[in-house]
């Protein structure tokens, strides 16, 4: 039989494009387990820091389809899986493959080692993106190559490392992306554009960031709040960009307790923070532009209104395109 890679890889790459930007300070990332005749079994992605990492996630699924053991699909805490899987696997891994678009994790952390979990069930291929390049996480390959796992490195290593950009930028500075809604037609005014479920996506997001930044005009005309509450989570600290400082301070974004708010005429504050989120229209995307690693995009399907974003010349790559949602969910990057 012959197996894609590119086709498994690619399952696990659209599955954590889904959280990219819910897991900081950890990565995105995406993982899927195939059986033995071929077919999927799993595919998962590592959802929030602290939860069960991908290839977990994944096992997780993959042994109760083998087992249809449903005990396993109560248990949450990742410490808890590794315990069940290995005491329970019976050997039913030892035929399969596992896809993950970054290198399983060697050290004990907040969770257990990804690479010594797949060590012990027995799995003999694993596929890997991106090689981790974060000194205490590193080198789980290297315990999977000392436990008769064979290694394959580098499958579609382009898409791995784009997803995982974010992560290595956040290690090495910091991390930014502009976030905006449109309709169809491209306009992105006169009121909530994005469905629901979006809006809860960039409220997760935006308790996973420590910085939201946002333009004095959409303040003082939108009055927001600028929270998660959507997902019950922390509000994070504001950076106002605005020539002037004087606002209504009865704006609800001024009265979320534990949150700081910025009110600058300049991006340097930008430099005290890791995770940055812009939010904002075409006057935010021209000040922002040079500061921009990632865009991320919501398009509904409706029209009307009025303002739009003007791009210019700019020319994008697009890194995932997710057709799935209720909008169309696009990631990409501006060609410098």
């Amino acid at each position: 039989m012959v197996i894609d890679n590119d086709f498994f890889m690619r399952l696990a790459l659209a599955e954590a494009w889904k959280y990219q930007g819910l897991t900081y300070p950890n990565p995105a990332v995406g993982c899927c387990v195939v059986g033995e005749h071929g077919e999927i079994l799993a595919v998962e992605a590592h959802h929030k820091a602290g939860a069960p990492h991908a290839e977990v996630n994944a096992l997780k699924l993959a042994y109760y389809k083998l087992t249809d053991d449903s005990y396993i699909l109560a248990l949450t805490d990742s410490t808890d899986i590794h315990t069940h899987l290995l005491s329970n696997h019976n050997g039913i891994f030892e035929n399969v493959k596992l896809y993950t678009t970054l290198e399983p994790c060697s050290h004990y952390g907040k969770t257990p080692s990804c690479a010594n979990l797949i060590a012990e069930l027995g799995i003999k291929e694993v596929y890997v993106g991106s090689n981790d390049r974060n000194k205490k996480a590193a080198n789980g390959s290297m315990i999977l190559s000392m436990n008769n796992c064979m290694v394959y490195s580098e499958i579609l290593k382009k898409e791995c490392d784009a997803l995982l950009y974010p992560f290595q930028k956040s290690l090495e500075n910091n991390f930014v992306v502009f976030k905006w809604a449109q309709r169809l037609n491209g306009t992105t005014d006169g009121g909530i554009i994005s469905s629901e479920n979006s809006r809860k996506q960039v409220h997760a997001m935006r308790d996973a960031c420590d910085l939201l930044v946002i333009g004095g005009g959409t303040v003082r005309e939108d009055r927001p709040t600028l929270d998660a509450r959507l997902v019950n989570g922390k509000a994070p600290d504001i950076l106002i960009l605005s020539r002037s400082k004087e606002f209504d301070r009865t704006i609800p974004l001024f009265n979320v307790e534990g949150r700081e708010v910025f009110i600058e005429d300049n991006l340097e504050k930008i430099k005290a923070y890791k995770n940055i989120m812009i939010e904002g229209g075409s006057k935010m995307y021209a000040l922002t532009r040079d500061i921009v690693d990632y865009y991320l995009c919501y398009i509904a399907l409706s029209l009307g209104g009025k303002e739009s974003i003007a791009f210019g010349e700019d020319d994008f790559e697009f890194l995932n395109v997710d057709k799935e949602s209720e909008d169309i969910i696009i990631w990409m990057k501006r060609r410098k």
